[in-house]
């Protein structure tokens, strides 16, 4: 069986093709280890959703968004930065330490393959441990 589509329909499943990819970032070494400018790089290719290979240490840094992560493959450090949400972000291959955040939600996130720590965070006052294994699968410990 053909289908028959118009040329604009065809390039508007290319498009949305093409925005439902994920681009695939291996490390923030790329990058000089400048979150910045990685995020330079993504606003230039219109935001897309992204993911990074190895660890992304953000500790310290005043950084309030994540934009478009979907994943980190290893370990991830937001441990007191102003962060509020994780946004997109699905899974982290590793730890995640969000210590000393403001954080008040996990948002998409679906696994942490190593330890959680939520300490001192909105979080770890509002939720269990049980409630907040069954929104996220946690892997290894989970510090609240």
């Amino acid at each position: 069986m053909k289908i028959i589509i118009t040329e604009s329909q065809y390039k508007r499943i290319l498009r949305e093709e093409e925005d439902q990819k994920v681009l695939h970032i291996p490390s923030l070494k790329v990058f000089g280890n400048d979150w910045y400018e990685l995020q330079k790089f993504l606003e230039s290719k219109g935001n897309p959703p992204y993911s990074i290979g190895g660890n992304l240490y953000l500790n310290d840094l005043p950084i309030k968004s994540l934009g478009n992560l979907t994943s980190v493959g290893r370990n991830m450090n937001l441990e007191n930065t102003p962060i509020e949400s994780l946004g997109n972000l699905i899974s982290v291959g590793g730890y995640l330490d969000l210590r000393g955040t403001p954080i008040e939600s996990l948002g998409n996130l679906q696994s942490v393959e190593g330890d959680l720590y939520l300490v001192e965070t909105p979080l770890s006052k509002k939720y269990t441990r049980m409630y907040i294994r069954q929104m996220v699968d946690v892997g290894g410990e989970l510090f609240i």
